[in-house]
């Protein structure tokens, strides 16, 4: 559905929201496909100068939607959404900021390696079991973990599916704050603005200086989403998948 993600303007910022509530926004490949169209349009918008990405309280996201992974692990196709997604995250051109709070997993929480500044509530947990389902890292953060965390701490989260508190995640440089619930949006918005306000082109310039070279991070999420198809279809994935879903459903 649509309005399972929500596009906003206040003033120079996108804002966009995922609003799945009563699936702690676990995004399908629609959900997928409009953030990916939000993120090119405002890139392309001039009035437009900051991207934020907020959930709903209690859950910034899920992660995928395990029924569409499912279906490509028994013999289905598709998932071009997601890797669409994932290039317009690495390539987007404008700012990004996030506001984590509750639930973040899986792309809940590889997201937010690709903004330049995150939010999270004492709340917020952060974790990726992706080898626990058979699976493999995503969103170039087999990349961009180790940066900022160390290749022993990108270890105990993507490796052993470790959750992060938002203290800890502060503490190993994931996050930029740690902020209230009720004060949440308001604070990644305040912090929008302050980037909205900044010369353009000055920031974009010292923007990228900061950011790794776009092309070592789009062969990285290509090789990892290579990996990623070939693990949907391994005897492995199909077990932890099924076994996931008739968990859910006991």
């Amino acid at each position: 559905m649509t309005d399972h993600i929500l596009i906003e303007r206040w003033g120079a910022v996108q804002i966009i929201r995922m609003n799945r509530p009563d699936k702690k926004n676990a995004l399908t490949r629609a959900m997928y496909a409009k953030m990916s169209a939000a993120l090119s349009e405002g890139d392309a918008d001039p009035t437009a100068r900051v991207h934020v990405f907020l959930g709903v309280p209690g859950a910034f996201s899920s992660g995928n939607d395990l029924a569409d992974f499912l279906v490509i692990a028994t013999g289905g196709e598709g998932g071009n959404e997601v890797w669409d997604f994932l290039m317009a995250l690495a390539k987007a051109e404008k700012p990004m900021v996030s506001g984590v709070d509750g639930i973040a997993v899986g792309i809940g929480t590889t997201l937010n390696l690709h903004c330049d500044l995150t939010f999270a509530t004492p709340r917020t947990l952060f974790r990726t079991p992706f080898v626990d389902l058979g699976l493999v890292p995503e969103a170039g953060s087999s990349l961009l973990a180790p940066q900022v965390l160390g290749r022993q701490g990108a270890f105990a989260l993507l490796g052993l599916g470790e959750g992060f508190s938002a203290e800890r995640a502060k503490a190993a440089g994931l996050i930029y704050d740690m902020v209230a619930e009720d004060a949440l949006e308001g604070a990644v918005l305040a912090a929008a603005a302050e980037i909205a306000a900044k010369p353009p082109q000055a920031l974009k310039i010292a923007r990228d200086l900061m950011r790794e070279p776009r092309e070592e991070l789009v062969a990285r999420i290509k090789l990892e989403s290579e990996h990623f198809r070939e693990r949907l279809k391994s005897d492995e994935a199909r077990a932890a998948l099924t076994a996931f879903m008739t968990r859910k459903k006991g």
